[in-house]
């Protein structure tokens, strides 16, 4: 579905590049962030929309260069409150942050230990991209002549810039900046250029000047307005999303543009991405901030393909919000609507099938499956966990007709299930059923009868179907002379010491007779 007609965004992207960039051996697409802290899922939202940028243009029969750069040597500048020994991290700010040290012990720089943390993940959820250093670039000169031409247009990119400023850039402005081979921090002044290759700088806090060769120094950097476009024509970026903030009105995207053609190339095909949420908490996510959810903290309760599922089923220009509340029931559900569509289960028009098929296909972290998952709804799996208190292997025991071929996929969701089940989920949600050890209730001649009764129609519960079971149950109430509300608080009191729970005739059917037995039993 979806290859002879572009139904998805993805595959509208990929057209466009291949329109406007023309024939080529290989497209390069392109993604990258400041590895400042611990990289959030909004930042993840670029990731997965080259790689299904990526994705779509290899399945088109193009070769595909997908690169992720780390821009790790910008500067540090805040330290995150998530962080250990802020105080000696303080000492390192407006340093580069691959020379800030990991205060976890866990890795040989603060920078790496957050590059670490993505690298290990993206593969779990389908993303594989050829990582860029830019602090070992930089530092071994490899954008020595791009640093030049910069400094040969010094003059129209400062105009260009200025073109979108409320106050112009001063007059000493360079487009170069410095760390300082005294301090290592950027608190430097260029005061000179010999119009080849070395550049004079002060040190504003030792009062310092050195003389550097571009050639040469590992102290070298471009600002971001001029180090984006640099590299797109270094690394022949065809296609490189950005926030909305960079593609606003006057945002960096709108300079970049201008500038590449400075460098001798022209802009990527791109687009803007909006912001994602997280339901219940403001705001914006801030890596250096440390106000974060992280791609693993998603994978606690969304499954690989059901995550790549909430990106590929919305546009990169809609917002949306991960949600760790009742909304995770929906898009489980909306997940498995959309595999049932694609297997042909559940029957739309052409036009929804083939959008929602290609959603399915692009959601899959490697080969489309040759059998639909497990078709269970995400309430009633947790309830099936609450009956077996967390273990997988019981649960997934007491279905019917799981096939070997999805099991592991089943494992994956009920892990999820239990997470979201310990950590998220409303109280009012859970329950367990009632330890026969426990004292029992001080119930009526009425009540006692009615549990007795019950006792007898679960001996039998084999025989029933859930709609005659529910008609067993009103019977009961009936013939014990309770009316049938007060009857079903009783029951749940009973089996899991609260006033309501779920539909009970179902839920007696789903917990058994050996279950439920030893408990009523009891009176």
């Amino acid at each position: 579905m979806g290859k002879q007609e572009s139904y998805h965004w993805a595959d509208i992207t990929a057209d466009k590049i291949i329109r406007e960039k023309g024939p080529k051996e290989v497209y390069t697409c392109a993604s990258g962030i400041t590895p400042s802290g611990t990289v959030h899922i909004g930042n993840f939202r670029e990731i997965i929309s080259v790689e299904l940028v990526a994705r779509a243009l290899r399945e088109k029969g193009q070769k595909v260069r997908f690169i992720y750069s780390w821009d790790d040597y910008d500067v540090f500048r805040k330290v995150p409150v998530n962080m250990p020994e802020p105080e000696l991290l303080e000492t390192y700010l407006r340093q580069p942050i691959t020379l800030v040290p990991d205060t976890t012990g866990e890795e040989e720089n603060y920078a790496r230990r957050n590059e670490v943390a993505v690298e290990k993940l993206l593969p779990t959820v389908g993303v594989n991209p050829e990582y860029l250093y830019q602090a070992s670039r930089y530092r071994s000169n490899k954008y020595a002549e791009g640093i030049r031409t910069a400094l040969q247009h010094k003059e129209e990119i400062k105009e260009i810039l200025n073109e979108f400023r409320t106050a112009p850039l001063s007059e000493d402005w360079w487009p170069i900046s410095v760390f300082s081979s005294f301090t290592k921090r950027d608190n430097t002044k260029v005061t000179g250029w010999d119009g080849e290759w070395t550049i004079t700088y002060k040190d504003l806090e030792t009062e310092k000047e050195e003389s550097l060769d571009i050639r040469t120094t590992p102290n070298t950097k471009l600002p971001w307005r001029v180090d984006w476009p640099m590299r797109w024509v270094e690394e022949g970026v065809d296609f490189e999303p950005a926030g909305k903030d960079h593609h606003s009105q006057g945002g960096s995207f709108d300079t970049s543009r201008r500038v590449v053609e400075l460098f001798g190339g022209k802009a990527p095909v791109s687009f803007k991405y909006d912001f994602i949420g997280v339901k219940g908490r403001g705001g914006k996510m801030s890596s250096s901030g440390g106000n974060v959810i992280s791609l693993s903290d998603v994978l606690e309760v969304y499954t690989p393909e059901v995550c790549r599922f909430m990106f590929a089923g919305t546009r990169p220009n809609a917002e949306f919000s991960f949600s760790f509340d009742l909304d995770v029931l929906k898009i489980y559900e909306d997940y498995d609507h959309c595999e049932r569509v694609y297997f042909g289960i559940d029957t739309v028009n052409d036009k929804k099938k083939a959008k929602l098929s290609r959603i399915y296909e692009l959601s899959q972290v490697n080969e489309v499956p040759n059998v639909p998952g497990y078709q269970i709804a995400f309430r009633h799996l947790c309830n099936q966990l609450l009956i077996n208190t967390g273990n997988i292997d019981e649960t997934i025991a007491s279905l019917e007709d799981v096939k070997p071929e999805q099991v592991d996929r089943l494992k994956a969701k009920c892990i999820c299930a239990w997470n979201w089940l310990k950590d998220f989920a409303p109280e009012d949600f859970k329950y367990s059923l009632t330890d026969v050890s426990e004292p029992v209730l001080q119930l009526s001649e009425n009540q006692l009868k009615a549990i007795r009764l019950l006792v007898v129609d679960t001996e039998k519960l084999d025989e029933y179907n859930e709609k005659e079971f529910a008609q067993c149950l009103y019977d009961i109430a009936e013939k014990a002379e309770i009316d049938p509300k007060e009857f079903f608080e009783l029951v749940y009191h009973v089996i899991i010491n609260r006033d309501k729970g779920p539909k009970l005739a179902g839920f007696i059917k789903t917990c058994g007779k050996k279950k439920i037995l030893p408990i009523l039993k009891r009176y």
